[in-house]
């Protein structure tokens, strides 16, 4: 429940249009909702914006379709992130209407599609080993209300594939850059726009690559002074910065 729902609900217990009791009920288990595994964070999508997502890897089936479940009932959009597909199965069962976005390795269930970011965030990556990471933070983006630019295959190896997104990049109000191998590309995107760009290093890489370290000390490493970066992987950080950013 966001700051809307919850003025809405205050009026219309105040205009008699529900009851008290009715309204305590709809509040119940806020600000948390107690599982016993997993304590839901109701509360989040009023504190901070945006509502609690689901990290997948660990999680039983069944535990991690409970949470969802519990989260969809709510009317919020959902997310789980790196979801297997056994997981996803038993998710199905609890939120039939839940989808799986497949290249994200995201389970996603879209109930609100107000756009809360005043600006596009690009997502941009380096090659097509890149695209699970940068999916990642599409769908991320996108569920937290975002209009969303992909730019895809546009690493240093060909600059003018880059180049060529001119356009988009400097209308662009966040850019959230996916790079394995060297890290090479937040630099390079950094120094043509003058917006924040989120680095999202990839284990993407031979084996001096080092399971993505080189790109990630690459991109900490960068002389483009509007590059922050995020861990290994983490599309999904780099998106919710984004979208942050993007609010203000």
């Amino acid at each position: 429940m966001g700051e809307k729902e919850l003025k809405a609900l205050m009026d219309a217990v105040r205009e008699g249009k529900i009851s008290p009791d009715e309204a305590v009920e709809r509040l119940r288990g806020f600000p948390f909702e107690d599982l016993g595994f997993a304590k839901v964070d109701h509360h989040r999508n009023l504190r901070v914006g945006v509502p609690e997502v689901i990290f997948g890897p660990g999680k039983s089936p069944e535990h991690i379709a409970e949470i969802f479940g519990k989260l969809a009932g709510k009317g919020n959009n959902v997310l789980a992130t790196r979801v297997t597909a056994e997981q996803f199965a038993q998710i199905q069962v609890r939120v039939p209407k839940a989808e799986f976005a497949e290249g994200a390795r995201a389970a996603v269930l879209r109930q609100n599609a107000e756009i809360f970011g005043k600006g596009t965030i690009a997502v941009v990556s380096a090659g097509t080993s890149d695209l699970p990471v940068a999916e990642e933070a599409v769908i991320t983006a996108e569920l937290m209300g975002n209009e969303v630019a992909r730019i895809y295959d546009v690493g240093v190896a060909g600059l003018h594939r880059l180049l060529a997104h001119g356009e988009a990049l400097s209308t662009a109000r966040v850019i959230v850059v996916c790079a394995g191998m060297e890290g090479a590309l937040p630099s390079v995107v950094g120094g043509l726009v003058g917006v924040p760009v989120i680095a999202v290093p990839t284990s993407v890489g031979y084996g001096a690559a080092f399971g993505g370290i080189a790109a990630l000390l690459g991109m900490v490493n960068s002389c483009a002074s509007n590059v922050a970066v995020v861990n290994i992987d983490n599309g999904f950080g780099a998106a919710y910065v984004a979208s942050m950013i993007n609010r203000l």
